[in-house]
């Protein structure tokens, strides 16, 4: 099963300062290729825990006695790494957004490049699909989704057309929704509203925004201190919550300052956040809007 070379790879791994007898967590194992780089910085006591919530990763499983891979989403971090008797770790690694290998299977219904029917849905098994949204989500809905999660300026006019044209025909595949949507997307900046409007849709249905906020949170509770938080965003509100998660541990808002105007917080950010070199995105596309940042557990 093909899956790209990931992205920032020796950078990632590197921001989680690997103690050779840790245990670690990637939460987005996909082809496996951050897991294994992790397992060469480690000593025969060392672990590595792995999560990806899409079956397709299992057969990308790695035969080694200090790996383990749960096929689940990484909202239920805590709650698998203490079934697994690990109330603790001393790193944890997150690659967000679409694999390469999601990207490139026309039938999952990721891509804007391929005819296929309406889908994205990161686990197979999951009820909630792009078809649902499209067809059967409301107008008011359809237009929350394309703005918040699209960014997307013509939200109010794009929901109402998908309603109009789901209205005389269901709205099944790509090229109906695409068609539905003919007059938003000039020819010259098609693919990017596509991109966009593809990826309001791809968050509503995997929920990823709010998963990534229940991840986040969790991660206080399981990293040990001066554990280390080296995660990977593609899109400004993924790094949005990242960032203002590492900086002082809320979402929103700003921190309260105790009576000599000192916060608490839960972690320090680590550097700058880095970004691919342009060897790297000439090599890998995906990588062109990544972003990494590290953080350390106070």
């Amino acid at each position: 099963m093909e899956y790209h070379n990931p992205v920032l790879l020796q950078e990632t791994v590197a921001g989680l300062n690997i103690k050779p007898n840790g245990v670690y967590v990637d939460v987005t194992f996909g082809g496996g290729g951050h897991s294994k780089e992790i397992l060469k910085h480690l000593g025969a006591d060392g672990k590595l825990i792995a999560f990806d919530q899409d079956k397709d990763a299992l057969e990308n499983a790695i035969d080694d006695p200090r790996f383990m891979l749960i096929n689940e989403n990484f909202r239920y971090l805590k709650r698998f790494l203490r079934f697994y008797g690990h109330k603790e770790v001393d790193g944890i690694l997150g690659d967000f957004g679409v694999s390469s290998h999601q990207f490139d299977a026309p039938e999952r219904g990721f891509s804007t490049r391929f005819e296929a029917e309406l889908d994205m849905r990161m686990d197979q098994e999951s009820e909630l699909s792009a078809f649902q949204v499209i067809n059967e989500y409301s107008e008011a809905d359809l237009r929350r989704i394309l703005s918040q999660y699209g960014e997307l300026r013509a939200a109010a006019g794009m929901a109402r057309v998908i309603v109009e044209a789901r209205g005389l025909a269901t709205i099944k595949t790509s090229n109906q929704l695409k068609a539905a949507l003919g007059r938003f997307l000039p020819k010259h900046r098609e693919n990017k509203i596509l991109a966009q409007v593809y990826q309001a849709i791809r968050i509503e249905v995997n929920q990823e925004l709010e998963a990534l906020k229940e991840f986040l949170v969790q991660t206080q509770d399981v990293l040990k201190s001066g554990g280390r938080l080296s995660l990977i965003s593609y899109h400004s509100l993924e790094d949005r919550l990242v960032k203002r998660f590492m900086r002082n541990g809320m979402f929103e808002g700003e921190p309260e300052k105790d009576v000599f105007g000192r916060v608490e917080v839960p972690f320090k950010p680590v550097g700058k956040f880095v970004l691919p070199t342009e060897d790297e995105i000439k090599e890998n596309s995906r990588a062109r809007s990544a972003k990494l940042r590290v953080a350390e557990k106070l």
